[in-house]
Formats: C-alpha cells, sequence, structure tokens
C-alpha cells in the first residue's frame, strides 16, 4: 500500500502516520520545513512536528513565564535522554537558595520523562512533573510537555533534526 501512494503522489503525511502511529490527530499546517523538523509557536503554547508541507502532529505545550523567558531561534536536537537530571541555573538558586543542587531522574524531576538538547544554548523541550502548568506562559524558558507528549516525540525525532522556535 505505502508503495501505491508513493508512486501516485499521496500527501506524504498519510505515509508518517502510518510509520509512526503515534493515535494522534494531524491538523492542516502549511509550513516550508523537512519532515521531522518541529516548529514552536511560543504566543499559541502549540508545539508542531512536521509531516509534510501541509501537516503536523500538534502538541500543547508550557513556555517562559515572561517574555525575557523565552527564547527565539533555530537549533539542532543535539541529545537526547530518558528521565534526566535536572539541575537548577545560578539565577533559580539565587531566588530560592534552598533548591537541591541536582534531582535525579524520576517522577518527581522537573524534566519529567524525556528531554530534548536545543544546540548548545542552555534551553531543552522536556517532560513535567507539574502537568496543571501545560497550556500556560509557566516555565523558566524551556518547553514543557506532557509527559505522555514528550515519550510519543522522542520516540520520532532524531539527533540533528532542527528545531524552529518562533513568536
Amino acid at each position: 500500500m505505502k508503495k501505491f501512494l508513493l508512486i501516485f503522489g499521496f500527501s506524504a503525511s498519510l505515509l508518517f502516520a502510518d510509520a509512526y502511529d503515534l493515535n494522534r490527530e494531524i491538523v492542516d499546517f502549511e509550513n516550508n520545513k523537512q519532515p521531522g523538523s518541529i516548529i514552536i509557536k511560543t504566543h499559541d503554547r502549540k508545539l508542531y512536528y512536521i509531516l509534510d508541507n501541509w501537516s503536523a502532529y500538534e502538541f500543547p505545550i508550557a513556555v517562559g513565564r515572561r517574555a525575557k523567558d523565552r527564547f527565539y531561534g533555530s537549533f539542532p536536537i543535539s541529545a537526547k535522554a530518558k528521565w534526566p537530571s535536572w539541575r537548577p541555573t545560578e539565577s533559580m538558586l539565587e531566588k530560592e537558595p534552598n533548591l537541591p543542587e541536582v534531582v535525579k531522574g524520576g517522577k518527581r524531576n522537573p524534566l519529567g520523562a524525556r528531554a530534548l538538547y536545543l544546540g548548545d544554548s542552555p534551553f531543552r523541550i522536556h517532560g513535567t512533573n507539574n502537568p496543571r502548568s501545560i497550556g500556560t506562559f509557566a516555565s523558566h524558558g524551556c518547553i514543557r510537555m506532557y509527559n505522555n507528549d514528550v515519550k510519543d516525540l522522542y520516540k520520532i525525532v532524531h539527533k540533528w533534526d532542527m528545531v524552529y522556535v518562533q513568536r
């Protein structure tokens, strides 16, 4: 069936939907990025995994609580981690000196189940131990996702895939 679809030029999103089978609705999303890229719309608090030039998987996210906490630009996924350890930034420790130096991976860890590291920046796309924050302006700069969503995304992205963070 896939060869038949490919020969007759049907939308690549049909092929991707079969290949990834995330049991997730595919949304109309016109774009000019390569399949496998991620576009983050911070103002809308949405992350889009690009299937083709017309469609994507859509995920709700949390973004930086203040405009100065948000970042924009293009970043490759430089690393992927399961149940990553979390270390508070210096500015977090200044505001809350009682924070631990490190929180090992696990359900209480602020980074949640998975993390995607963005280039050599301090920013990541990651899960959360605070699911109520998704859909809001809540983070210290990183992109938060529901743990089940970030696990799904983790399965289909590859190191060096591009992430485009937009307003």
